[in-house]
Order: structure tokens, then C-alpha cells, then sequence
């Protein structure tokens, strides 16, 4: 009988961990880096341990580590939860042979089905060999043989592209996982990526309870998931619930995983086998009314699964909510995450709470949101209003993108591919601002003030406020009056500092206003308070190579150097946030003038990197990114 467990993982997943833990009467024992030594997870567990002498970065890919703190803690079992470690055949058999209980696959599963290239050829598919790639194979995915979350995955639709496609994926994986093989496969342009959700016990027992569609992504990592898979025909159905078995039987199978296919033109093509808990588990639990971690535990301990799994009722969909701007090649944000909360009548899992500091170390994942209803519609119509609806304060994020991508006619008609964000990123990321937003902000900020402060007998200029927000720049006025605060255009019925009221038009709007410094968010609009006289000696020199996001330099081109001819498009430097890498191009043909990127410096978004001065007039491609000023350049 398990008493206590030591979750070899952080934040979300670790927090779900121990709320099953908790449930079940079971200890918990979370596990840290410095960084994370005042995180959500190891406030909520009964018990944490430092994870010393490692970089943030490297402290929970250390087994060793997490072998000793669990001995310390007296823990009896640990759970590795999903990424780091938790496909690590020799961190299982650590566990095992110190004496604990693993939570998870037998070592000898974990191996056969750690490498992709292993497990496609345990299914009987052949790897496409990198030295065999032709024009007509394009266009082609490079990918990791170890690992997921679309790290060490590159696109290659150009044969010349292919070697810089392959040295970026094994350095990206080498990060990631440790293990620096890639591979290549035909890559499906208009693919569904469908899984199966298995859970087998030690007496022989194998179910598969039901399909997901996680087929909406970004740079190949799930943004949206739904449980069962819509509209697939019943015979694709039971195809893939019995490769699914096949796959499972083939290796012996213990506790949770996922068999993954890309479904394509009526057929299923096997992708890999997950030897862990999906990040997407919720929906599966919502739809089967299970509590997945729970029967990992019970399996665990030896119990038997009955003869069939419960019957699947309604329809579950899940988002993952970033902190990330999508409009800006997905580039992860930090800052502190001021306020997070959602309505009732959805699920929400997350590793933060209002307070907490998203930092440049780990995956940018804010909380997982989960809505269960009857039918489909019903469920995806519940979590697009739950999230319009949610109070998200802090970096910017992807709400928005989840809130359109929901409610496009795509998704809704089930007709989604993965290469939907490929299509519908522009539109789905065209700024919105509401127009009325920065009105209220200022209203709410001049609430307090003396209220005959800014009021004459005669006449006078209105007060002016500045605002920048969605890629705008505001500027609002407003006037002190005996009757209180009043605009053109619309009446104030109510202002006071958290509370706005207009009248627009006839119709009564409520503006809900909370300030953090020169941030203000009314309602789901985020703006900035500007000074309302800029500084021109502020803006960035033309040519100015910023960090895009927060992260490490991890390469600068070979020979660069101040004085260096370089021309525009060309990587300069390589930064790694999150565990991806992000290349940096020069936005003219030029002379670099400035170099302050160094291996291993750590920068803050807004950072400056280099300086590239445009070459002489008529020097091809020598004109700024496209938004017209200094700005880093592409991703990889």
C-alpha cells in the first residue's frame, strides 16, 4: 500500500498530483530547483526538498536527485508525471531498485518505446533515412527519435534546407531530453493528429478508453484538445483502439499511455507510443468519469482493472492557456501573473496562483482549462465563454487566439487539421482592442482625486491620458465637472477605482479596472499608461537587434564580430527559452556595428543583442522587419 509519493515533476502536473494524493489519504512530496524553491507545487505538498548543485534547467533531469530526496522524505513511491524524466527507462529502474514504488511502465516498455525510430519499427514501419530524403519525399519532418512537445521538430519543404533543419533538431532534443537523435518522416500537410488513451494493469488487462483530437497546434505542441475525436467512422475507431492494444500487448504494458496516429485521407498512420501521462488527460477523465492518477496508483499497488472500462458520456475539450504571443511567433512572456482565475463549471489545472513569477526557465504554460457537456457544441460553446470570461492578469498570453479558435467555423465544424494555425494564424491575431477600454482606465485612475481638482468656473482643456495596447497607441480625455466626471460621446453613470460604468449609445457597459504598476486591465484588455510626453531618446536605433522574449544565448554565429559584414536574413544568434531555440537574423545587409550577445548570457525580453547599420543605398534587402523598426528576426 502506497502512503507517500514524491512527484519527480513542477508545476501543473505536480499540483495534480497531489490532489489525487490527497484524496486518496496519500503523503505528498514535492521536489525543487532555487528558482522554484517558492512555486505552487511545493506549497501545496505536505513536504519539499531542494534538488541541489544543477542549473534551473538541468535540476529535474536529474534522477539521482530525485532518488535521494524521495529516500529523505520517506516517500515509498514516485511519479514522474509527464515530460523531464517521465519517459526515462534508467531513472525507472533507479526508482525500482532503491527500493521504491515507480508510477508508471516498466523500464523494459519505457525502452522499447523511448525511441520513435525503435517503436515504429516494432510496428512494423520503416524510418525514412535522412541520406535517402529526395525532392519528391518533400515535404519532410526532422524530428526527435526521444521526447515530445514539438521540441526537436523542423519542417523541411526545400532539400538545401535539410542539414540546418537536422543540426537545429539534435541541438534542440540534446537540450530537451538528453539524447540528440532525430529522425525523418513524410510530413502530412492536412493530417488530424487522433490518439488513443490506454490503461493495462499486471494481471493482463488492457483498456482503451476512447479517442482524442489534439490536432490544433503550434510548432507541433497541442494547444487544443477534445475527447472522443469528432467524426471519425466507426471502423477508423476500432482500428485505431486495436492498433492501440497491439501496441501496448507488444511491450508488456503497465499503467497509462497514449498511442498516437495522424489520421489522414480515412487512414491511420502511427506516430509513436507515449509512456506516460498525456497533458491532455483531463478530457479523457471527464468523458469516462475516471480519475486517471488514481488508477495509475491503484495499478501501482497490484490491483486488477475490471473486465471493461465505464461507458464514455458527453463530450470534453480542453485549452491550454500560454503565456506567449502568438502574433509574435509564439514567443514565450515572464512577469509576474497578477490574478488567475476562471468561471465556474469548468475545470482548471494549473501551477500558479495570483503572485507567482513566470520565469524564462521552463515550458510557459499557464493552466489547463476543461469543459464537459452533453454534446460537443455544448462543451466547446461552455469553454470559449469560460475563458472570454476568465481574469487573466499578467504576461500576455494566448487567451485570445483560444477564445477565436474556438469559435471559428472550422473548429466548430469539426474540420480542424494541424496545419490550421498555418492558415488562420493573421486573422486569428489581429489586434481587437475594445475602443472604450482606455477611456475607463483613465476614469478609474483619476477616481480619488480631489473632485474639484481639476474643475474651473470657465471653460477649460480636458485632462489627457495615453495608453498603449494591442500594437495601438491611445490617448483619451476627459473632464472634471460638478456632476463628477464626464467624456464626449458617452456618460459616466459610474467611476470609482475598480469599477467603471458608461452608458454608450443607450446601452450600460461595466468596466471592471485593476492597475500593477503602468499595467491596466479592464476587463480582458490589457493596456499600458504611458508618460504624456514620450521621450524620444528612448526609441531603439534603427537596425537594433532585440531579444524577442526572454532567454540564453546559446550560439552566436561562427566569426561574428563587431565590424563583421553581414547581410539581411542571416542568423546571428541563437536564444533558447523554454527549451526551444529561437534564431535571431540580421533585419538588414549591413555592417554589425554593436555585439552584446555572449554564450551563455541570460537577457530579459526588449534586451539588445547587436546593432546592424545598413549598407549602402540600393544594398539588397536592406529595409527593417516588418514592423518597421529595429526587431529580431525569424524563428526557427
Amino acid at each position: 500500500m502506497i502512503t507517500s509519493v514524491l512527484a519527480a515533476n513542477r508545476g501543473e502536473i505536480a499540483c495534480r498530483i497531489f490532489r489525487t494524493c490527497r484524496e486518496l489519504g496519500i503523503r505528498t512530496v514535492a521536489v525543487h530547483s532555487d528558482v522554484d524553491q517558492d512555486a505552487l507545487h511545493t506549497r501545496v505538498a505536505g513536504a519539499a526538498v531542494r534538488l541541489p548543485g544543477a542549473t534551473p534547467a538541468e535540476t529535474y533531469l536529474r534522477g539521482d536527485l530525485m532518488v535521494k530526496a524521495a529516500l529523505a522524505a520517506g516517500a515509498d513511491a514516485v511519479h514522474p508525471g509527464y515530460g523531464f524524466l517521465s519517459e526515462s527507462p534508467g531513472f525507472a529502474r533507479a526508482v525500482l531498485d532503491a527500493g521504491l514504488v515507480w508510477i508508471g511502465p516498466p523500464p523494459g516498455a519505457i525502452e522499447a518505446m523511448a525511441s520513435k525510430t525503435r517503436a515504429k519499427e516494432l510496428m512494423g514501419i520503416a524510418p525514412l533515412g535522412a541520406q535517402d530524403v529526395t525532392d519528391a519525399d518533400l515535404p519532410v519532418l526532422v524530428k526527435a527519435a526521444a521526447g515530445g512537445g514539438g521540441r526537436g521538430m523542423r519542417i523541411v519543404r526545400r532539400l538545401a534546407d535539410l542539414p540546418a533543419a537536422l543540426e537545429g533538431a539534435r541541438a534542440e532534443a540534446a537540450s530537451a531530453f538528453g539524447d540528440g537523435e532525430v529522425f525523418v518522416e513524410p510530413y502530412l500537410e492536412r493530417g488530424r493528429h487522433v490518439e488513443v488513451q490506454v490503461l493495462a494493469d499486471t494481471h493482463g488487462t488492457v483498456w482503451t478508453l476512447g479517442t482524442r483530437d489534439c490536432s490544433l497546434q503550434r510548432r507541433h505542441q497541442k494547444v487544443i484538445e477534445e475527447a472522443p475525436a469528432p467524426g471519425l467512422p466507426p471502423r477508423l475507431t476500432d482500428e485505431l483502439h486495436r492498433t492501440a492494444v497491439r501496441a501496448a500487448r507488444a511491450v508488456s504494458y503497465v499503467g497509462a499511455g497514449t498511442v498516437e496516429f495522424l489520421v489522414a485521407d480515412g487512414r491511420a498512420h502511427f506516430l509513436e507510443m507515449n509512456t506516460r501521462l498525456q497533458v491532455e488527460h483531463p478530457v479523457t477523465e471527464a468523458v469516462f468519469g475516471l480519475d486517471l492518477v488514481a488508477e495509475q496508483i491503484r495499478v501501482a499497488e497490484g490491483h486488477r482493472l475490471p473486465a471493461e472500462p465505464p461507458r464514455p458520456r458527453g463530450h470534453a475539450v480542453e485549452a491550454r492557456l500560454y503565456a506567449e504571443d502568438p502574433a509574435r511567433g509564439w514567443a514565450p512572456q515572464t512577469g509576474t501573473l497578477h490574478r488567475l482565475a476562471v468561471p465556474d463549471g469548468v475545470r482548471l489545472d494549473t501551477g500558479y496562483t495570483g503572485g507567482d513569477r513566470i520565469g524564462v526557465h521552463y515550458d510557459p504554460l499557464l493552466a489547463k482549462v476543461v469543459a464537459h457537456a452533453p454534446t460537443r457544441a455544448e462543451a466547446v460553446r461552455r469553454l470559449a465563454g469560460a475563458l472570454d470570461a476568465a481574469t487573466v492578469h499578467g504576461p500576455v498570453t494566448n487567451r485570445d487566439l483560444l477564445v477565436r479558435s474556438l469559435r471559428h467555423e472550422e473548429f466548430a465544424d469539426g474540420r480542424m487539421d494541424t496545419g490550421f494555425y498555418d492558415r488562420h494564424l493573421a486573422a486569428l491575431t489581429e489586434p481587437a482592442p475594445d475602443p472604450h477600454a482606455p477611456l475607463a482606465a483613465a476614469l478609474a485612475d483619476a477616481h480619488g482625486r480631489s473632485r474639484f481638482g481639476g474643475w474651473r468656473n470657465v471653460p477649460s482643456q480636458p485632462q489627457v491620458k495615453r495608453y498603449a495596447g494591442a500594437g495601438q497607441e491611445y490617448e483619451v480625455h476627459y473632464r472634471h465637472t460638478r456632476r463628477g466626471l464626464a467624456a464626449d460621446g458617452v456618460r459616466v453613470v459610474h467611476a470609482d477605482a475598480r469599477l467603471v460604468v458608461l452608458e454608450i449609445d443607450g446601452v450600460r457597459r461595466r468596466f471592471e479596472v485593476e492597475r500593477h504598476g503602468e499595467r491596466v486591465y479592464v476587463n480582458s484588455t490589457a493596456l499600458t499608461a504611458l508618460p504624456r510626453f514620450p521621450d524620444p531618446a528612448a526609441q531603439s536605433a534603427p537596425g537594433s537587434l532585440l531579444a524577442p522574449m526572454p532567454g540564453t544565448v546559446v550560439r552566436v554565429a561562427d566569426g561574428l564580430a563587431e565590424g563583421a559584414a553581414v547581410r539581411a536574413g542571416q542568423d546571428l544568434i541563437w536564444l533558447e527559452a523554454m527549451k526551444m531555440q529561437h534564431r535571431i537574423t540580421a533585419p538588414v545587409t549591413g555592417t554589425l556595428t554593436t555585439l552584446r550577445a555572449a554564450v551563455g548570457r541570460q537577457v530579459e525580453v526588449g534586451a539588445l543583442l547587436a546593432v546592424v547599420d545598413a549598407g549602402p543605398p540600393g544594398a539588397a534587402g536592406d529595409r527593417p522587419n516588418s514592423d518597421g523598426q529595429a526587431a529580431p528576426g525569424g524563428t526557427a
